[in-house]
């Protein structure tokens, strides 16, 4: 078990490989009551389109990594939620574009509940019946999402970013996509993404680090799993030629939504995990002098009305894709749309981007990357999303710290063009 001290944030990480490929970090903290475990996988809704051990190319329905979250809690012996709730722990899962996880918290059964927690993502079961039956369940969770403005706002931006990449696909998929998933295909899709050799377990909390890794490895060791293959996964390619530059939708809302979004491309990266990590801090301090609550441009944009309280922007950094998107509700979206392209488009003239402002926003990126480490939700969520190689979440202090204003320019540059720019415009059905 491999042991690493951040001597600056007072934590010790322990970190080892086991036999079988899976990844294990455990992150011990005596000062918490609370223990929170996170299992998760390497899978997430834009892998629909793989192949493994030499076998031909093969495409699956929309929303299949999600349908099969739901699925895993659902054994022939009953429902996993009841035997976490009988340990006293709460449980939870989630699917994103590319991770599948699932997680429970807990002050007393730790070993219970992370046994159950191993055993029960490792046991997958399925029968046709229970599919046809979660059918329903999904469809109307896939509706409830459908009437939520934002995340067709969302996705509405995403359609015209990547209309090729599965990107834009809804996480849970269509009514229609769903309707084809059949038992056969989450075995398939379990046992080719579910390896453990494709999995990260990482438990944080009031445990003993040693004890806790004895635990996982006697129960890895008591099961049999298949040989570590490889699994090839296929994007299509897309060029700024793809892009949708503009589009828009009606929704019963009553005010107008707008969002631009700029796609980055994977060959405007700079090389290698360290410089990537860099060039993500590096934008979303750019983003933050040009755009933040404190910028000018921020106070001008809020007092001309053009944008209000709900606007906010994000930079999304990924397997396979990574974008900007900037959001709010406005009277003025063809004035919003202008102006904000024109704020990135310029970023190198703003005034506003300089040493004194970087300082200072490099300051309170620092002081609330500290405050969320009193989170161990936070925690376990955000370090299995920041592994860059052998850089994790706490190696981010030391790469915020070197960040220098060049840094932020030549990020821009490689992201910010006019030609990777895509607008959606959300329209109040009474204005059709």
């Amino acid at each position: 078990m491999n042991r690493k001290v951040y001597s600056n944030l007072n934590e010790v990480l322990y970190t080892e490989v086991l036999d079988n490929g899976l990844t294990v970090f455990i992150l011990p903290k005596r000062d918490f009551h609370k223990t929170y475990g996170l299992f998760s996988t390497n899978y997430g809704s834009i892998d629909n389109e793989f192949s493994y051990e030499g076998k031909a190319r093969k495409k699956v329905p929309d929303g299949i990594a999600h349908f099969l979250e739901h699925k895993m809690f659902e054994k022939k012996e009953g429902d996993v939620f009841q035997e976490f709730g009988r340990l006293g722990a709460s449980a939870n899962a989630f699917t994103s574009f590319t991770k599948t996880g699932y997680l429970f918290s807990a002050t007393n059964n730790i070993k219970e509940n992370l046994l159950t927690l191993l055993d029960f993502v490792q046991a997958p079961y399925f029968t046709p019946e229970t599919v046809e039956k979660e059918k329903g369940i999904i469809g109307q969770e896939i509706q409830m999402y459908q009437d939520d403005p934002d995340w067709r706002l969302f996705f509405g931006l995403l359609q015209n970013l990547y209309p090729k990449h599965p990107l834009h696909n809804d996480i849970a998929g269509t009514v229609d996509s769903i309707d084809q998933i059949t038992a056969a295909d989450l075995y398939e899709c379990y046992y080719t993404f579910y390896h453990p050799s494709n999995m990260v377990l990482f438990v944080v909390g009031n445990i003993d680090a040693q004890e806790t890794m004895t635990w996982i490895k006697e129960n890895q060791a008591a099961k049999t799993f298949s040989a570590i293959s490889q699994v090839d996964r296929y994007f299509p390619y897309e060029t700024t030629a793809d892009i949708v530059s503009y589009s828009s939708d009606t929704m019963p809302v009553s005010r107008p939504k707008a969002i631009l979004g700029v796609k980055g491309f994977e060959e405007n990266l700079p090389a290698g995990n360290k410089a990537q990590l860099r060039f993500r801090t590096a934008i979303n301090l750019l983003l933050q002098l040009l755009l933040g609550n404190t910028s000018r441009n921020y106070l001008r944009l809020y007092q001309e009305g053009i944008i209000d309280d709900s606007f906010g922007f994000e930079f999304s950094f990924d397997r396979s894709f990574h974008l900007a998107d900037f959001s709010s509700d406005t009277e003025y979206p063809e004035t919003f749309f202008r102006e904000i392209e024109q704020i990135l488009l310029n970023f190198a003239n703003e005034k506003e981007v300089n040493q004194e402002n970087l300082a200072r926003l490099k300051k309170k990126m620092l002081g609330k990357y500290f405050q969320t480490l009193n989170s161990l939700e936070y925690i376990a969520n955000q370090f299995t999303q920041d592994l860059f190689g052998q850089l994790t979440l706490f190696d981010l202090p030391e790469i915020i710290d070197s960040i220098e204003l060049q840094d932020c320019l030549e990020a821009g540059q490689r992201l910010l063009q006019k030609e990777a720019i895509a607008k959606f415009y959300l329209k109040p059905e009474k204005e059709v």
